[in-house]
């Protein structure tokens, strides 16, 4: 039988569902920022959200570590924070956060971006296999919501703002 490919189709279609930005963080003696869109409620009661993290990544690493990950929906003046999470390339550690205006969550410790539309703080609930990724569910621990402030989205492989809300949303 022939195994065709759909990967690339899959990525293309997958694509076309737009999604938020966040950047999920541990604390620890190995603090450690991720972009991730991989990201959604799971319950209200319990609070529960998850996380998709690929397997072979520093993120998926330090999660076993850590029982505790934080995670900041980002602003959509914070393209620049987004890339900055996403560049494999970034240092190692605490300086991975140079220049980020983070502070220390209260319930966790893992470093919270500033400027960031909402925070959650949460504790490992469970992990499920989820192929080459991993889903990690989070008890919430904490939220804090910011006063105003427009979502950076990714559509189709680029960021974009969410600044159409409805002006008479309370």
């Amino acid at each position: 039988m022939l195994e065709v490919s759909v990967e690339a189709p899959l990525r293309a279609v997958l694509g076309t569902f737009a999604t938020g930005v966040t950047v999920v963080t541990v604390g620890g003696p190995h603090p450690h920022g991720m972009t991730a869109n991989s990201f959604t409620s799971v319950s209200l009661d319990p609070p529960l959200v998850l996380v998709c993290v690929n397997r072979d990544s520093v993120m998926q690493h330090r999660l076993e570590e850590a029982d505790c990950f934080a995670v900041s929906v980002l602003d959509a003046a914070q393209r620049d924070v987004a890339r900055r999470f996403a560049d494999r390339s970034r240092p190692p550690g605490a300086a991975q956060f140079d220049g980020v205006a983070c502070i220390a969550g209260t319930r966790t410790g893992a470093p919270l971006i500033g400027g960031a539309l909402a925070w959650l703080e949460c504790r490992r609930w469970r992990t499920y296999d989820g192929g080459d990724h991993l889903i990690h569910v989070g008890r919430v621990l904490s939220v804090r919501r910011a006063p105003h402030g427009d979502a950076l989205m990714f559509f189709e492989g680029h960021y974009l703002t969410g600044g159409n809300h409805d002006p008479d949303r309370p």
